[in-house]
């Protein structure tokens, strides 16, 4: 046990020296002051501690959110981008804790891994090119990032060298530690920069700092937002509660898998609510689980959920007592510190190997075009709707495969792809590649009609459901009508692989015999409509 707090006291220290600067910087991105940052990291990171189950999550604002957060706050007047920020916060956690009482956890899985990779590149990419003004000096504002990039080129003139060598500096220096995942190199290179500005005088050569962080809690004003505001609020938060569970629940997940650990969707669910909602009432930001700070908690040798309370004293210790101390960390080094921290997103490995497997390479694309050129918000949105699309797409276009016997054995596999596979003689036997459902029900039965009736040696049907585990009532029509159009031209037709969902539909549904036309192996079924030898073939 001894070890445990040993190991629990070293990585959350060096966990609050990386979520220092980081903290710092997303309050930048989301143009807001760095104490609301700070502060939710503490309260996100306490409240998480006390109802979630990940010993590695380290619950803070990440920079998706923060990225979020401002295209959120970019329609919203100056006077009250405070409030509504607070009182987005406070709706995320609302939304949290309603979908964990819904059970709604796996609604994850719609936002897709290719989606997300690509949201996260073009999100990366993003956040990158904004913080260029910073390390370079220069303040500038334009509509779109591809604006951006041209003013950073051509006001190249009035690069500030001096912030640019100790941007630069920082950059090379966090990139080459992060070979040392447990080393707390972000903490040391704020360090460094102000060391730096202390010796060389930066802010005489033009170069900003941080300044000041007042800390001081007070309780949010939210009188200056309208039901107007609120409504307007509540329809940009979703999007915003959809991307940090996907980030947070990815984390928790896969460090969970890697280490044994058990957790569960719906539960963290819950903890990212209570530790939202702690933040809004300190006046913080959105918090989540993000990858750096887990990742590197995980290799500073966590071992237990006291990991992120000890990480959010010490985060409190740094502000108290070292609050001067921080004013005077210079820009360029934090826009490094989120370069380096985003470094990752960039890396093509994800992209080349779908590329390589030939599998939602498209998507994961056009996710990543839908940030670059709609921007974070409607991007975001656009990358949420592809992912549903590419499910639709792949639903609505399904293939039939026939099947023929292995062998003597009795499985049945698709003809087109095991060439020693043999159909037995006058049965086709068709297996739809995807669930039925609405959308393609009746154009793939027709297709299997189609097939059926220009091959004149079949003489009896099967029909795979095995990819069907409950129906619709379209679908189930649909299969009904697909049923005695076939049997009308005396072709009989037998079910195989039928689950019990939908025997009971066929009960409910049909008067007929349907039902008892449903087997649980496709075996059975062609048994069922071989001909015997005692019995008349059907004759041309």
């Amino acid at each position: 046990m001894a070890a445990m707090r040993r190991g629990d006291l070293i990585a959350g220290f060096s966990v609050a020296g990386l979520m220092l600067p980081e903290a710092v910087a997303y309050a930048g991105i989301a143009g807001l002051p760095p104490q609301r940052a700070i502060l939710a990291a503490i309260a996100g990171c306490i409240a998480y501690t006390a109802f979630g189950r990940s010993p590695f999550a380290i619950v803070a604002p990440t920079s998706a959110s923060a990225a979020i957060l401002a295209a959120t706050l970019v329609a919203v007047p100056d006077a009250n981008k405070a409030a509504s920020a607070t009182v987005v916060v406070g709706l995320v956690g609302v939304f949290f804790l309603l979908a964990a009482a819904a059970r709604l956890g796996s609604l994850t899985g719609f936002i897709s891994r290719p989606v997300l990779r690509g949201f996260t590149f073009g999100l990366a990419v993003t956040i990158i090119i904004h913080q260029l003004p910073l390390l370079v000096g220069v303040p500038l504002q334009a509509p779109d990032i591809f604006s951006l990039v041209a003013e950073l080129a051509t006001s190249l003139k009035r690069w500030n060298l001096a912030g640019l060598s100790v941007g630069g500096t920082a950059l090379v220096v966090l990139l080459l530690l992060r070979r040392f995942p447990a080393f707390p190199g972000s903490f040391l290179v704020l360090i460094a920069g102000v060391a730096a500005s202390l010796i060389f005088r930066l802010p005489e050569q033009g170069v900003a700092l941080v300044g000041s962080i007042d800390v001081t809690l007070a309780w949010p004003s939210l009188l200056s937002i309208t039901w107007p505001d609120y409504s307007q609020l509540f329809r940009l938060t979703l999007p915003l509660v959809l991307i940090l569970f996907a980030e947070s629940w990815g984390t928790v997940r896969a460090l969970a898998l890697r280490h044994g650990d058990t957790v569960e969707a719906n539960r963290e669910l819950g903890a990212l609510g209570l530790a939202n909602v702690a933040s809004a009432l300190v006046q913080g930001m959105p918090v989540g689980a993000g990858f750096s700070a887990a990742a590197a908690s995980e290799a500073a040798g966590a071992v237990t959920r006291v990991t992120a309370v000890i990480a959010a004293m010490g985060l409190a210790i740094l502000i108290i007592f070292g609050g001067p101390f921080i004013a005077r960390l210079p820009e360029p080094v934090l826009a490094a510190v989120v370069i380096a921290a985003l470094a990752h997103s960039l890396d093509p490995a994800p992209f080349v190997r779908l590329w390589y497997l030939g599998r939602d390479q498209y998507v994961a694309i056009g996710a990543a075009i839908a940030v670059l050129v709609l921007g974070v918000l409607s991007g975001m949105l656009a990358a949420i709707a592809l992912s549903l699309a590419a499910l639709v797409q792949r639903l609505a276009t399904p293939q039939v495969a026939r099947l023929g016997r292995l062998g003597t054995t009795h499985d049945y596999v698709d003809l087109a792809r095991h060439h020693d596979a043999v159909a037995p003689p006058g049965i086709a036997i068709w297996r739809p590649t995807e669930p039925l459902f609405f959308a393609n029900a009746e154009r793939l039965l027709a297709l299997i009609v189609d097939r059926s009736r220009s091959d004149k040696a079949t003489r009896a049907i099967v029909i795979s459901l095995e990819e069907s585990f409950d129906l619709d009532s379209t679908a189930l029509d649909a299969l009904l009508e697909f049923d005695a159009a076939l049997r009308a031209t005396g072709l009989p037709v037998q079910f195989a692989r039928v689950h019990d969902h939908v025997r009971d539909l066929f009960a409910a549904a049909s008067p007929g015999d349907i039902q008892a036309r449903s087997s649980y192996s496709v075996d059975d079924a062609v048994n069922a409509v071989e001909p015997r030898p005692d019995q008349p073939t059907k004759k041309d």
